[in-house]
């Protein structure tokens, strides 16, 4: 299916101020991920009467008065595209930047709408624009008006019935692709600079072609600027078997391995790849292991991180790997093991071990902090 991207405007645009000190220059557009990985509703919550299901790589909804499938994860700038057909009676759409109940428009947030049309009606390709107040959508290349108040928001798949027909409209969606824009980047490729390397430990840290580097024992280099809601997105290279490291997020300036982790580690049980070793590349570490090992050693891979409020969802390549909603009491102490972390805190990369050797760069933030 061939899609109608937006084409990249507003180059170095980032619409929130970040905490601290960033030396690298802004980059406008992310790297896309699946909101919908093709074979599951994972990351995805329902409401509403409809009965949602997937079937043959399609997510479907054919009985019920009205309702929605809504993301767990919010997002605020984007770019996203949707490949749905809506045939029967009935409307569906699209809403973005909603909350998770009431009508979007009334709070908020935008729909895009799309009638009911004949059995045989092709997939219609969605295409939407989130960013700042700038907000615009074409439903197969045709403009619809469309607005929103709301500065973040959660992704919602819509279905309502005619109250005069008994049967509603049938709904499915192909693809939920989303690319987050209004992004800074954290590491300028050449230098340290805009990091801070906690004293007293055994990694070394270094920029070798282009990529910042961590060697040998355990240690920790973090960002100048602290950060609680935000869309991170790095490359990450793992120079050596199962090797054995971390994102850590929301984490106390200079304090060592607390916070939220997103592990590191491309290894899994026998040949199975949803049997991941140590909660596995893309697991929330102690919270939340990897539903699927998707990176190898000595490839490059994308680590996507939403974190938004008591939310955490990771992306691997684009293909959502853990979701985690923390409902457990506050801890004092921000070890996101022990309990919530609510606090901003710094982004940081591990050095685990003297086998050590890993490679980050394209590290890039769009913080929801104002």
């Amino acid at each position: 299916m061939k899609f109608n991207f937006f084409s990249l405007m507003l180059a170095g645009l980032c619409l929130f101020a970040l905490c601290g000190t960033v030396q690298a220059q802004d980059v406008a557009e992310g790297q896309w991920i699946n909101l919908f990985d093709g074979e599951s509703l994972y990351g995805w919550t329902p409401m509403g009467d409809g009965n949602w299901e997937v079937q043959d790589g399609v997510i479907s909804v054919d009985q019920g008065t009205s309702g929605q499938l809504a993301t767990l994860a919010l997002f605020a700038d984007f770019d996203l595209s949707v490949t749905m057909r809506v045939t029967g009676m009935g409307t569906a759409g699209i809403a973005f930047r909603a909350p998770l109940s009431g009508y979007p428009q009334e709070q908020g947030g935008a729909t895009v709408n799309l009638t009911a049309g004949e059995d045989n009606v092709a997939f219609s390709t969605v295409n939407i624009r989130a960013l700042g107040n700038e907000v615009s959508a074409t439903v197969n290349d045709i403009d619809v008006s469309v607005s929103a108040s709301n500065a973040k928001g959660h992704i919602a798949l819509q279905f309502h019935r005619y109250d005069r027909f008994k049967k509603g409209p049938k709904v499915e969606i192909k693809e939920v692709k989303l690319r987050p824009l209004a992004m800074t980047s954290l590491f300028d490729g050449e230098t340290l600079d805009g990091w801070n390397i906690i004293p007293e430990r055994k990694s070394v840290f270094s920029v070798i072609d282009g990529a910042l580097n961590i060697k040998d024992g355990n240690g920790q280099i973090e960002t100048e600027g602290v950060f609680r809601d935000f869309v991170l997105q790095l490359d990450i290279y793992s120079n050596g078997d199962h090797l054995n490291s971390g994102v850590f997020f929301r984490t106390p300036p200079n304090v060592f391995w607390v916070g939220y982790e997103a592990q590191i580690r491309n290894q899994w049980l026998r040949d199975d790849r949803t049997k991941p070793v140590d909660y596995g590349t893309g697991g929330l570490y102690g919270l939340k292991a990897a539903r699927k090992v998707v990176s190898t050693d000595r490839e490059w891979f994308t680590m996507t991180i939403a974190c938004c409020d008591n939310h955490y969802a990771v992306w691997v390549d684009g293909y959502q790997t853990a979701d985690f909603t923390d409902t457990r009491p506050l801890d004092e102490n921000s070890n996101g093991k022990n309990g919530y972390v609510s606090a901003a805190g710094t982004i940081n990369l591990q050095g685990h071990d003297p086998t050590t050797d890993l490679s980050f760069k394209n590290i890039n933030i769009q913080s929801f902090d104002k």
